[in-house]
């Protein structure tokens, strides 16, 4: 994003995108605590309007993984039985979808993670096409991602210790071969990573709030 700042701290509308995020995740009646994982020189997420004993702060790791595991550890003494992990870069998550991935995973009993069928043609190359990849079975991974608490802090842990490239929770689930159900969700759930994304973003939720 060529930014000076961490892009969750981007303004849309009146609210950073964390702001944003966060909100929809406290409007999901089944959250019960919320840690968010942010770096230790962070100066600028204790100013941040919220209103909620929801919230608790922890440190941010190097890695994804190192962060959801800091989270996790964050979370240990209100012995919760299960777990969401959501990007703060994905303002847009619908809490129908939220609720729609809780329901599912209590249901089966198994973790799973909102995902979207892959709609594009999928090429293999790096500057010339080499091949076109079947996508019937492809799907793209959002978050949240939903699984127990100890088995997901277990999975974490493990592969950290044994050196396992972990792109996301699902990854440390599957690598351990635990359950992973994949529960459509919606497509415009984007992650804010390029200047297109923000400016997308921007438009999105403008119509989200002309809905409600």
């Amino acid at each position: 994003m060529q930014l000076s700042h961490p892009k969750q701290y981007l303004k849309i509308e009146d609210k950073t995108v964390l702001e944003h995020t966060l909100n929809k995740m406290m409007r999901v009646p089944n959250v019960c605590v919320i840690a968010v994982a942010v770096s230790d020189s962070d100066t600028v997420f204790d100013k941040l309007a919220f209103c909620s004993e929801k919230l608790i702060r922890t440190s941010g790791g190097k890695e994804r993984a190192e962060s959801v595991l800091n989270a996790l550890d964050a979370l240990l003494e209100y012995k919760p039985d299960w777990v969401l992990v959501h990007d703060a870069a994905r303002p847009l998550v619908d809490v129908t979808d939220i609720e729609n991935l809780i329901s599912h995973c209590l249901e089966a009993q198994q973790g799973g993670i909102l995902a979207a069928k892959v709609k594009d043609t999928i090429k293999r190359g790096s500057s010339h096409s080499s091949g076109t990849v079947p996508r019937d079975d492809l799907w793209q991974a959002l978050t949240p991602q939903m699984f127990p608490f100890m088995t997901l802090r277990s999975a974490l842990s493990c592969a950290l210790q044994q050196g396992v490239a972990i792109t996301d929770e699902a990854s440390a689930m599957e690598w351990q071969q635990q359950p992973v159900q994949l529960i459509p969700g919606r497509t415009d759930n984007i992650k804010i990573t390029t200047p297109e994304d923000y400016d997308l973003a921007c438009f999105l939720i403008s119509k989200q709030h002309k809905r409600v």
